[in-house]
Order: structure tokens, then sequence, then C-alpha cells
């Protein structure tokens, strides 16, 4: 059991170093007028287990045994770049939305212009 709790600490400090907030928000860079700060999303994951027999007089192989295994796991994929121009910020998504989600995304812009066509006395 000593090696399975050993296994375990080592996986957890391998994560904890590996799960930053550096790896979480890239290193911004230029882009002509604009700066843009990647941002990525972080999936972790572990496991481990452990067990220990004894064979039985009628097993063939009448041994006692233990045994423990474990695994880490880290995936990163980018979901999208915070973007600022003088003193504009916008967050561009690297995904493209689809159905209700989309509509929301739309929906500040949508009620900009509605406002800017009221105010400008226009029908509306």
């Amino acid at each position: 059991m000593n090696n399975l709790t050993e296994m375990l600490d080592k996986m957890t400090e391998f994560l904890r170093s590996e799960a930053k907030t550096e790896t979480i928000i890239g290193q911004e860079f230029k882009l002509g007028e604009f700066t843009c700060v990647p941002v990525m999303s972080l999936g972790l994951g572990f496991g481990g287990g452990g067990g220990e027999g004894k064979g039985t007089s009628k097993s063939r192989d009448a041994g006692e045994g233990t045994g423990a295994g474990g695994g880490a796991g880290l995936g990163m994929g980018p979901v999208g770049f915070l973007v600022t121009r003088k003193e504009e910020i916008q967050f561009i998504p690297t995904r493209s939305s689809k159905g209700l989600s989309a509509a929301f995304e739309k929906m500040p812009g949508i009620i900009e212009k509605f406002m800017e066509k009221r105010d400008n006395g226009e029908k509306v």
C-alpha cells in the first residue's frame, strides 16, 4: 500500500506543476494594432488502484502477491483569444457556435444596432 500512496503523491505533484495559470492564459502577442492573448481549455485526469491476494492450497499457484498501478493524463486545446485594440476588448472563440448559443453571442450586436436605429429616429 505504501507504493500506491507514493505513486499517487507523484501523480498529484505532476498535475499540480502542469496546471498553472500560465497554461490556461497564454503569452500575449501583437498582431498589427491588436494585442491577442490565447485562452486554453485544460482537462486533467488520474486514477490508481492496488490489490493483494493469496492463493489457496487448491489453486495451481499457492503464492501471495500485491500490485498497484496508476496513470495520469493532461489534455489541452484552444478555446479562443482575448483581443484588445485601444479601449476595446473582445473574446473570439476558436470553435464555431451553433443553435441557441450562437444567437446569444450575436445578441449584444443586434441590440446595439437596434438602439442606434431608434436613437437616429429610424423605423424599427
